[in-house]
């Protein structure tokens, strides 16, 4: 368990040297793009959101109080870095969705010198594929994180609380990851799940580790496309053990 976590952590790390992977260079390029825009403009809306509820309330306060606004803003950066990186993570996925499958596709024809399946099909025929899985693994992860949300109201549980948002956060992200290059070989979110599972400590060291990567500066913008290609990786190590037979595509 523990050598498989950190096995895992390993393989998320090592997307970001995979970036610089021959030929995956216009692949790598958009979910950067698509990264970098998403991210501006949650910080964006996220700043002039929280700028206009101050004035609001302070509208309602004596003048003299007007430096509350001064206390609340450190607040508010400390809540909208947690935030801001699930908010980012949704919203990124979402949008690359079609282009971090092709990602996965061509890293794992990089790796084990035959493309998957996804590669047969047409483009728009694997960007639906995408985006449908993509859209079935965020109604999983809104599910999960709303029970975790509510841990933090119930008494005592809450003192527990972080560590369990921190390790369901790991499971997440690693589904949210690990399913592109699964995805390519034809294997539904219920599959990716249970074939996950059964390799747990390596899934959680995986989502620990973009977990890390998201949430370090500069680096969060390469983490979508790096952990890609952690997980298309971390996918072709697993070998034989989870390749979907024949009759199971």
């Amino acid at each position: 368990m523990v050598s498989d976590f950190f096995f895992g952590f390993s393989h998320a790390w090592s997307g970001l040297t995979a970036l610089r992977t021959p030929g995956l260079g216009r692949f790598v390029a958009w979910p950067i793009v698509i990264s970098v825009a998403v991210f501006a403009i949650v910080i964006a809306a996220a700043v002039a959101g929280f700028d206009a509820l101050i004035d609001w309330l302070l509208a309602w306060l004596p003048g003299w109080l007007d430096w509350l606004r001064w206390l609340l803003w450190p607040v508010f950066a400390l809540t909208a870095m947690l935030f801001a990186i699930y908010l980012f993570t949704l919203l990124a996925n979402l949008i690359g969705a079609p282009f971090n499958g092709l990602l996965a596709a061509k890293y794992e024809s990089y790796l084990a010198g035959a493309a998957p399946p996804a590669d047969n099909r047409s483009l728009l025929a694997s960007s639906l594929s995408s985006l449908a899985t993509e859209v079935r693994k965020l109604a999983y992860l809104a599910r999960w994180l709303l029970l975790a949300a509510v841990l933090f109201l119930i008494p005592v549980i809450n003192l527990i609380a972080p560590i369990i948002w921190l390790i369901m956060g790991a499971w997440l992200l690693a589904l949210e990851y690990g399913g592109y290059a699964m995805d390519n070989h034809g294997i539904d979110p219920k599959r990716q799940r249970q074939i996950l599972a059964g390799r747990r400590g390596l899934a959680l060291g995986f989502g620990a580790g973009v977990m890390f990567l998201s949430s370090v500066p500069l680096l969060n913008l390469l983490a979508m496309p790096a952990a890609v290609l952690g997980a298309t990786r971390m996918w072709c190590s697993l070998g034989e053990e989870v390749r979907p037979s024949p009759g199971d595509s």
